[in-house]
Parts: C-alpha cells; sequence; structure tokens
C-alpha cells in the first residue's frame, strides 16, 4: 500500500488540525512541528486535541508511525564552542521528545546540526554526545537523522556521517534516518540511480533505519549543496526518478513525506500561496505527471 502524505500545520487545533489538513489532501501520513520551527514559543499540549486527532487517525485507518514530528530548526547538536547555546538545544530537544510522548508520535526528525567553526570530526563527537543525552533522559521516540544537502557546514551530507554518529550511540534502537530526495540530489547523490544508493546505504547503515522519506523535486543540479526544494516534476530531478524512489519495493512500507513548496499566485496583490499537496499526492496515485499543475493549484484554491 502506498504511504504518501505531506507536511501540515500545528495550529490552535493542534493533532486534530494535522489530521484534518492531512486528509483534504487525501494522505494516510504527514509531518508537522509542534510550534514554530524557527523559535521557541510552544503551547501546552491539548489532552482533548490529542484525544480527537488520535480517534480520526483510527477512524482514517492512518497507521501511528506515518504520523512524524519534526524537531525546530533552531536546534544545532554539532556546535558547543557556546555552551549555553549547545546546552539549549539539547534541552530544547528534549522538551520536543516529551511532547512528542504525550502526542503518543513514535518518530521525530531531526536535522544532525552544522559545524560552524569547527572542524567536522569535533561537530559529529558533539552530536553524539548530545543525542546520548537526550536518548538516556527520554522514554520512547525514534530521533531519525535527516540526510543534508551540504548547505555551509552541515553534518550529515553523507552515508559515512550518518554512520558515524549512529555508530557512537548507546541506545542504537532508538536512532533511525530519514532520507530527503532534494538534500540526496543537492548533497551529490543521483537520485536516478537511487537502487545503487540504496544498496550502498544498506550496506553501511541498514535499510532497517530508514523510518521516513522526504520526497521533494530540486530547485538546482545535482552537487550543488544548496538545498531548494521544487514540486515534484518540476525540478532537477523529475517525475519518473522521484516515482522510483516512492514505489521502490524494498521501502513500500516508509511513509514518504512532501515538503514541496507553495504555490503563489501572481495576480494576486497579497502575494497568497497555495499548497500543492492535494495535487502533487493525486500525480503520485496516478503516476502520471501533471504539466498545469501550478495552474490547477491557483484556479482550485480561487474557487
Amino acid at each position: 500500500m502506498l504511504t504518501i502524505g505531506c507536511h501540515v500545520n500545528f495550529g490552535q487545533k493542534q493533532l486534530k488540525g494535522c489530521v484534518e489538513q492531512a486528509l483534504s489532501y487525501g494522505a494516510n501520513a504527514f509531518m508537522f512541528y509542534t510550534g514554530a520551527p524557527q523559535n521557541t514559543a510552544r503551547s501546552p499540549i491539548d489532552d482533548f486535541l490529542s484525544i480527537e486527532a488520535l480517534n480520526m487517525i483510527k477512524e482514517n485507518e492512518i497507521k501511528l508511525e506515518n504520523v512524524i514530528c519534526h524537531a525546530p530548526y533552531i536546534i544545532n547538536l554539532a556546535n558547543n564552542k557556546d555552551l549555553e547555546k549547545y546546552r539549549f538545544s539539547i534541552n530544547f530537544l528534549i522538551n520536543e521528545l516529551e511532547r512528542c510522548d504525550l502526542l503518543g508520535i513514535k518518530y521525530i526528525v531531526l536535522h544532525p546540526g552544522s559545524a560552524v567553526g569547527l572542524e567536522r570530526d569535533d561537530a559529529i563527537k558533539n552530536i553524539i554526545y548530545a543525542l546520548n543525552i537526550v536518548l538516556d533522559t527520554t522514554d520512547s521516540t525514534i530521533i531519525c537523522l535527516e540526510t543534508m544537502a551540504g548547505k555551509g557546514t552541515e553534518i550529515g551530507t553523507t552515508t559515512k556521517e550518518i554512520k558515524t554518529i549512529i555508530d557512537g550511540i548507546i541506545k542504537k534502537e532508538r536512532i533511525g534516518v530519514c532520507l530527503d530526495t532534494c538534500h540526496l540530489n543537492d548533497a551529490g547523490e543521483d537520485i536516478s540511480a537511487f537502487d545503487s544508493y540504496l544498496n550502498e546505504f544498506d550496506k553501511t547503515i541498514g535499510i532497517d533505519k530508514i523510518k521516513a522519506i522526504h520526497i521533494n523535486d530540486s530547485k538546482n543540479p545535482r552537487g550543488s549543496h544548496k538545498d531548494r526544494h521544487e514540486c515534484i516534476g518540476y525540478g532537477t530531478i523529475g517525475f519518473e526518478n522521484l516515482l522510483n524512489v516512492i514505489y521502490n519495493p524494498r521501502l513500500e512500507d516508509i511513509p514518504k513525506i512532501l515538503e514541496t513548496p507553495y504555490i503563489g499566485n501572481d495576480e494576486d496583490s497579497k502575494e497568497r500561496l497555495y499548497p500543492p499537496y492535494k495535487f502533487e499526492i493525486e500525480m503520485i496515485k496516478n503516476k502520471t505527471f501533471n504539466p498545469n499543475l501550478m495552474e490547477d493549484i491557483r484556479a482550485f484554491y480561487k474557487k
């Protein structure tokens, strides 16, 4: 069964609102932040909304393991030059895992971090040290290290770096990996030869560690280290190559999550942006590229 979803917003209705959005897009999986990814503002988890959401998830036959949280961008476990900021990142990640436990969420995706002036080996040691503290302090949520594009001094741009981090983790059963197709492309991997990449990943880390996949096209050529997502089929990776990832039999049970950019309306002076997910999910289910995607999205939301 195809497990396909997208990023949704954790607003006033919290997890219940996330489920409603996902269903409106035709998704059977979704990903969310528990608050703004760029700051520390967080509302208390509303148990009543969570119970309603979990009932909706069950009623609509969405597997709870296909509901994924994403850690905020402000967490950087790789750099400890400012010990106060380093401790903040550790404690804030602990707080996010505790929120996941309250929501019943099994997986949280994490950007490993950026070295920012440190040697990469030292940055990796910092990530390992921090993750061991986080995992020892929390109960059950699995942290999925995201493969990164290599923008700036990002760590996790190669399978080798991800493996090195995992090797240093004590509670290895609570570490997974989230692949990102745009990041892989921009880091230099050839998505048209995705099976070769999977073979190498399986040999180095093990496919069983892959718990989620972000499905994104890329605005940039392979190896650019830019990390700019594009709508499915409108970038340099291409629709057929992304379909081969989505329908790869070795990843059949892994949730695929769209993080593609919203579409602007050139005629709208307020520059309103529209989510592409409903239409991209239809394309993926039909296995047919829609060359009129942008126009169809604008027409649908202007009704």
